[in-house]
């Protein structure tokens, strides 16, 4: 492990926040006998810190993931390849940027013919024992089908494409026929002080636990020191950031992760001199309004 791995509690012995670097990230089988071809990492769970929420590192090459269903939340975010998700027996295919939310007690399987990666949220977090997740039987084989977010059949699945948020570009009309949902406050990018906030799933994909939303920063963004009443975990995919986390200076890197409790006061300083971009996700008490 790197010096700086780990879980730091606060001053009153609650877990305070969570850093774990890239080079400390180990797949490893996972749900034997149900699985073939899935590996994963738990970055952040109950036993590592977390009271709402669990976050992973998944992949699935050449293989699937049999039919089940859990009696907590879970939303998902591709990073790389292709993932067919199959949801209430029927097949979407998922490439980068596609993320979405698995209602609880939603039957679903996963299958990828190549490799795939993504990032996986679970909220309330998961028992230790597996006990709240259910196998129905094995993944189905059937054809599946493109991903179209206009689709209502899809409604709990978005694609952010390239250029989604991207400032400059938003003053200009979508084009018509764009493969997207259509431009609302519900899909906006939230922009203030150098930071765009980009929400992925919340309420509007049937989340009622927890969201994922992307944010960018632009050189010299900041975002002051502050605390929240619930807890946010966050995935490098682009530059650099220092964060301050009680009082501790950390530099996160891509493929890093992060996670703060309730009350822990953190900052974030853009100081290279370059755009960066992370994957945030959180639980469970902030609004989805």
């Amino acid at each position: 492990m790197s010096g700086d791995s780990g879980t730091r509690e606060l001053e009153d012995g609650r877990p305070g926040y969570r850093l774990v670097r890239r080079e400390d990230v180990e797949l490893t089988d996972a749900l034997p006998g149900r699985s073939s071809g899935l590996t994963a990492c738990r970055l952040v769970d109950g036993t590592l810190g977390s009271t709402h929420m669990a976050l992973t590192l998944a992949s699935l090459v050449g293989g699937h993931v049999d039919e089940h269903l859990h009696s907590f939340e879970t939303s998902f975010y591709v990073l790389e390849g292709e993932l067919v998700l199959f949801l209430e027996g029927r097949g979407v295919k998922l490439g980068p940027g596609a993320c979405g939310a698995i209602p609880v007690g939603t039957p679903h399987a996963f299958r990828s013919t190549d490799a795939a990666r993504w990032i996986e949220m679970m909220s309330p977090r998961p028992r230790v024992d597996r006990s709240d997740t259910f196998f129905l039987g094995p993944a189905p084989d059937s054809e599946a089908v493109e991903l179209d977010v206009r689709d209502p059949r899809n409604h709990n699945f978005f694609l952010l494409t390239d250029g989604e948020m991207d400032l400059e570009r938003l003053k200009a009309g979508q084009a018509m026929g764009a493969p997207t949902v259509s431009g609302s406050m519900a899909t906006a990018v939230l922009a203030y002080s150098g930071i765009a906030v980009k929400m992925l799933v919340d309420q509007r994909l049937d989340a009622q636990l927890h969201t994922m939303f992307m944010v960018d920063y632009q050189p010299g963004a900041l975002a002051n020191p502050h605390d929240h009443p619930f807890e946010e975990s966050y995935y490098m995919l682009e530059g650099e950031v220092d964060v301050v986390a009680d009082g501790a200076r950390h530099t996160l890197r891509p493929g890093d992760a992060f996670w703060t409790g309730t009350g822990c006061v953190h900052a974030f300083y853009e100081t290279k001199g370059r755009p960066v971009r992370w994957l945030e996700t959180s639980a469970a008490s902030r609004s989805v309004r």
